[in-house]
């Protein structure tokens, strides 16, 4: 198991261009930590070609029935419960689909719950009671690369044959951890306040995590085009966006298109469909259902019994 010495992690090292951060003013913190982000976005570009084979892996583990689990501790844990939240409001997935694992359980995302990071058994029991099998994917996220409970969660889905990724802002040597199939590694640095990991660890981990689920979404036919055709409709401003999403995709007015979308049901791909094919909504979901949900594949179809 990945222990690490503290003392010689990237995140947890000193900054040298922050060694007087306390006596710089408000407009130089900014501009620093500005800067600092930049690197960030430079050092997930380096880490491109793992970020888009975990793509593949969760993509392919879908299709296959899989689902995909996050699991973390602190910051790292709450950005993971957070990508998990906003699945199913973005894409009407099913809650089950993508799911967030905290050390500490949901208390934790709103306050401090000391020691739960450190317990492997404690990660391993998470991966049970949340019946993680061998068709899902388990992506541990641990800023310093160490985080036991993450490791311990990580090993206890490899035993039960799921696929496992690390994300972490330090290296990984494969020593470390041969229970990982793939680590996905962009390097930040030091912070500006010595092991924050919130800041730049934390920029970081969102911005993988964004790429991982929306990319996902995107080949599972989610989306169409650049549109968010499987929104979920909760309020307003969502009926609003769904309406307009059908308006764009067939030329539709406001009035029809607004008709089209409660005739679905309140689903946008159903109404394009029903629009584009000139058919009911059984038939509309129907279609849909034949294509696996991609919208481009039905429209492309030569005939609606295709």
């Amino acid at each position: 198991m990945a222990h690490g010495n503290p003392s010689k992690l990237v995140t947890e090292a000193r900054n040298p261009l922050t060694d007087d951060l306390d006596l710089r003013s408000i407009d130089d913190i900014v501009d620093l930590m500005n800067n600092q982000d930049r690197v960030v976005v430079e050092a997930i570009g380096r880490e491109r070609e793992k970020i888009g084979q975990a793509v593949q892996l969760i993509t392919t583990s879908m299709q296959n029935g899989g689902r995909l689990f996050y699991v973390g501790a602190g910051t790292s844990g709450r950005l993971g419960m957070l990508d998990a939240a906003e699945c199913p409001p973005t894409f009407s997935t099913d809650p089950d689909l993508v799911q967030g694992i905290i050390a500490g359980g949901p208390i934790a995302l709103i306050q401090a719950v000391e020691g739960a990071e450190d317990s492997p058994s404690e990660g391993a029991s998470d991966i049970i009671v949340y019946e993680v099998n061998h068709r899902d994917v388990v992506v541990g996220i641990a800023a310093s690369g160490t985080t036991l409970y993450v490791h311990g969660a990580l090993q206890a889905a490899k035993k039960i044959g799921a696929t496992t990724i690390l994300l972490a802002c330090n290296p990984v040597s494969r020593r470390e951890g041969n229970h990982i199939d793939l680590a996905i590694t962009p390097i930040v640095g030091p912070e500006i306040i010595s092991g924050s990991t919130r800041l730049k660890a934390g920029t970081a981990t969102k911005m993988v995590l964004n790429m991982l689920s929306t990319i996902t979404m995107i080949k599972l036919g989610k989306v169409y085009g650049n549109l968010m055709v499987d929104v979920k409709i909760s309020n307003q401003k969502l009926r609003r966006r769904a309406i307009d999403i059908i308006k764009q995709v067939t030329s539709l007015d406001d009035h029809d298109a607004a008709a089209l979308l409660d005739a679905s049901g309140g689903k946008v791909k159903t109404a394009i469909v029903m629009a584009l094919r000139d058919i009911q909504s059984d038939e509309a979901d129907a279609l849909l259902a034949h294509h696996k949900g991609y919208v481009r594949a039905v429209i492309n179809a030569k005939s609606v019994s295709q």
